[in-house]
């Protein structure tokens, strides 16, 4: 997984080519520093990254500038993908538990046709996933931060019958899918 790809043109400056991933800002914060003569601001912002095939990473990023701050956040999420089995390239092949601190989420396949039924922080994970269908629940806390990575948590917990199949030994067919 190369961040970058050098384009190969006739061109002797360096051209320099992003791959294609899918960037979806999640929050932006201000918070503020009061100091003599006034208010010092800082932003912190959620990114999350995918190439619609699978991968997927999150980032956050504090900067005294916004678009600052999505930078950082944008390579942090790009250095941090993980891989995501999914069945049929519209959902996840069971349904899964996640929780970190008080964020608690609970994803479920869905059938064809459903679309992402997911809060706030959960959808732009699931579209730049390429899911396009699954039912997602988020309970305990709303905080961002916190449900996107019990959202994560939940995702790398995500098995496929052939990936458990190999695991336990047995064939595919063997395995009892819900």
């Amino acid at each position: 997984m190369s961040k970058q790809r050098r384009n190969s043109g006739g061109n002797k400056s360096a051209n320099w080519q992003q791959d294609d991933f899918i960037e979806k800002l999640v929050v932006i914060k201000r918070t503020a520093k009061v100091v003599k003569g006034g208010s010092r601001f800082n932003f912190s912002a959620i990114v999350v990254v995918g190439d619609g095939n699978g991968q997927v990473g999150y980032g956050l990023g504090k900067a005294k500038e916004v678009p600052e701050s999505i930078r950082k956040a944008t390579d942090k999420a790009r250095r941090n993908m993980i891989d995501v089995s999914i069945r049929d390239g519209r959902t996840i092949h069971h349904q899964i538990k996640g929780h970190y601190g008080a964020g608690k989420v609970v994803l479920r396949p869905a059938a064809e046709g459903t679309g992402i039924i997911a809060g706030g922080s959960m959808r732009p994970i699931f579209e730049a996933l390429g899911i396009s269908d699954i039912l997602a629940k988020s309970t305990g806390t709303s905080n961002p931060h916190n449900l996107i990575k019990a959202t994560f948590q939940a995702l790398q917990s995500v098995r496929s019958p052939d990936e458990i199949a190999k695991r336990r030994g047995l064939p595919v067919n063997k395995i009892r899918v819900a």
